[in-house]
């Protein structure tokens, strides 16, 4: 018998349960409809696994997180067996799960199209309905490949797993740490297997539990095993949740991010764009994004200098061993453009009579900033030594990982050094801790938490000792308990030379992005030999501490747009006063206010052109302008000018010097309204 608190059961939903007598947990859990999987002494596995007496064991439903996981890991078998039913010569890939749904990969001769996959759903509902089981079975590799003999993909897993354990990059959840298993799905009645997968599970009991609350999405080309040296797979995409009313809601959350979609939106608002003449990853900006950008630049220079930054600048390009100093080669590799390889020099004979040497675009400022330190001698007086710049970085991001302004391979990062004493260090990033949390506010985004990224013990991408990574660690940890926020923390998210924190931010949607970042180095000054003269004469080493607060520019810029759906702030916004005379005889009245206006710094222009009163309305609207002034007749006679907004609602007949200090006030304030 399990021992257990009924009342805890149903209200935790995580409650453990210390087991007695073996048994199962289809068992343990009889009762409980809403359990689809659980955790045995810390292990996620299936209901049908048998557990033993003094197991402890957590029961999971089917709305936990790990519950989710496994609906959706367990739809995609479901989609895949599906796609062999209308492709019978389609071939698996991997199908994991992912945040908020899955994907399955196939090869096959023509890919996917929205119709097929309306038929596909149809045919997983018959799946679903007809309650089949999730039946797990051990096999040795030699067993595993017969049965996966027509599957060539499974194959090389297979032999990936054999070779090295665990080496299936992106397979998870196919082969791993243990042995291997495969997937059954049997009919329930008459207990034949009618389809089969190579997967470690865990997957819920039957088809039925799937429910209808699932969508195929998409579908798309990708990778083999995300190479771009392998075959080109189609991919498709689905969701799955507990219930009817959270698909809704997702769905209803997907159309949402679509309208705000920055990459549209700044075609439409005419702010940015990617010329594929310059390639993958490089945005330009137009006039008007220019405007919003340059706010942006100003905004954060004026913030620097105000907290004792001094301004640098550091060129695109350097000699490669730099980067071999800092430590980013080797371990950044994979991240950088290939070299440049110049300044060889050959005789008419084309034999070199002098060797050229390698170059690279730089893909971080700091190196750079260390040069500048080390230009001449430090003096403990001179600390905090801060740096910053508008530095300009290159970044090789694989071609389907780009994402508009999000994801590019060519950014700005408003990027600083704080070169402090060890005992320095905390108040340091303090400092910038709160510089960053105000920063994120003054941009109208109040909903953050904090996240702690720390080294992975086993991993050899890290350098440095224990005893440094720890100090680092809990200087880091403290300051972020000070603020308050959530701290999640990010096992083996740490760059090479140190731990860091970052601050993720919700939008208005309730997505979060990866925002502002603070990392303490103490690998860095050691490799360039930064030192500094103490109080009492000695050379000590500084503390190197990387801090960027919008992280990069266009990042940042990107997710702006989405927050507010293109319509920014009047204090950001391209054009923040739109004046509307309702006919052509009050354009010179409004031409004065705009006149006025400018004088204030607001930028505000006249529409007088041709197009009739409405479509002019219609146009402002569309182009999210905050502030539409409008005067006809009884506006001119009073000396005031009515407001529209950009939600359609109008405040008529406001005097002209109220109306020129609200719209010069709000944007001075930064209301971010």
């Amino acid at each position: 018998m399990a021992q257990h608190n009924p009342s805890a059961l149903e209200s935790q939903h995580t409650e453990e349960v210390v087991v007695t007598t073996d048994t199962t947990g289809t068992e343990l859990f009889a009762d409980r409809r809403d359990v689809v999987v659980m955790r045995v002494n810390g292990e996620l596995t299936d209901l049908a696994t048998p557990v033993k007496n003094g197991d402890v064991v957590i029961p999971v439903t089917i709305d936990s997180p790990d519950g989710l996981n496994v609906l959706r890991h367990s739809t995609a078998h479901v989609m895949a067996q599906a796609v062999q039913q209308l492709r019978p010569d389609a071939e698996l890939g991997i199908g994991p799960h992912i945040t908020d749904g899955f994907y399955f990969d196939f090869d096959v001769v023509e890919p996917f199209t929205p119709e097929d996959l309306k038929t596909l759903e149809k045919m997983m509902l018959k799946i679903v309905n007809a309650s089949q089981l999730f039946v797990r079975r051990e096999v040795d590799d030699d067993d595993a490949r017969a049965e996966m003999a027509d599957e060539p993909y499974k194959l090389e897993l297979i032999g990936l797993k054999s070779n090295a354990e665990g080496a299936a990059e992106g397979a998870a959840q196919e082969v791993g740490a243990g042995g291997l298993t495969i997937y059954d799905n049997v009919d329930r009645k008459s207990g034949d297997t009618v389809w089969k997968d190579l997967c470690r599970g865990p997957h819920l009991p039957n088809t039925k539990l799937i429910g209808n609350a699932y969508a195929l999405t998409r579908s798309a080309a990708a990778y083999w095993r995300g190479n771009e040296n392998n075959k080109q797979l189609q991919r498709i995409y689905g969701t799955a949740w507990a219930s009817k009313d959270e698909l809704k809601a997702y769905q209803e959350r997907l159309a949402e991010a679509e309208r705000r979609d920055h990459r549209k939106l700044g075609r439409e608002l005419d702010l940015f764009s990617f010329p594929d003449e310059l390639g993958s990853g490089l945005p330009v900006f137009h006039p008007r994004g220019g405007i919003i950008k340059r706010e942006m630049e100003d905004y954060v220079r004026d913030r620097h200098v105000a907290a004792g930054f001094e301004y640098v600048g550091t060129p695109h390009i350097s000699k490669e061993g730099l980067f071999h100093t800092s430590g980013h080669l080797p371990y950044y590799a994979e991240t950088m453009f290939p070299p440049l390889h110049v300044d060889e020099e050959r005789d008419a004979d084309g034999n070199v009579t002098k060797p050229g040497q390698e170059y690279r675009l730089k893909a971080m400022n700091c190196p750079m900033h260390n040069l500048i330190y080390r230009s001449r001698g430090r003096s403990y007086r001179e600390l905090p030594l801060r740096l910053f710049e508008f530095g300009h970085v290159y970044r090789y991001e694989k071609s389907g990982v780009v994402h508009g302004l999000t994801r590019v391979r060519g950014f700005a990062q408003d990027d600083s050094h704080s070169y402090v004493t060890e005992e320095q260090a905390p108040d340091e990033i303090r400092h910038l801790l709160d510089f960053v949390l105000g920063l994120l506010r003054d941009f109208g985004l109040n909903d953050f938490h904090l996240e702690l990224s720390t080294r992975d013990p086993e991993s050899s991408k890290f350098i440095g000792s224990d005893e440094q990574w720890e100090q680092a660690t809990q200087v880091l940890a403290d300051v972020c308990a000070e603020t308050g926020l959530e701290l999640v923390p990010d096992p083996g998210g740490a760059a090479y030379y140190g731990p860091k924190v970052s601050v993720q931010a919700r939008d208005a949607i309730g997505r979060t992005w990866q925002m502002s970042t603070i990392q303490y180095d103490f690998n860095q000054p050691e490799r360039f030999g930064l030192e500094y003269q103490a109080a009492d004469g000695t050379r000590k080493q500084p503390v190197m501490i990387h801090s960027a607060k919008f992280g990069s520019i266009e990042r940042f810029l990107g997710v702006l747009t989405e927050h507010y759906a293109g319509a920014f702030p009047a204090w950001l916004a391209p054009v923040q006063v739109i004046a509307i005379p309702v006919a052509e005889a009050f354009a010179d009245y409004l031409a004065d206010v705009v006149g006025r206006l400018k004088k204030q710094g607001i930028r505000a222009r006249l529409d007088d052109g041709t197009d009739r009163f409405p479509k002019k309305i219609r146009t402002a609207a569309k182009e999210k302008v905050p502030f539409v002034l409008i005067a006809g007749g009884e506006d001119a006679e009073a000396g005031a000018v009515s407001f529209r907004y950009r939600d359609g609602s109008q405040e008529n007949g406001v005097p002209i010097e109220e109306a020129i200090e609200k719209i010069v006030a709000t944007v001075r304030d930064r209301v971010n309204a």
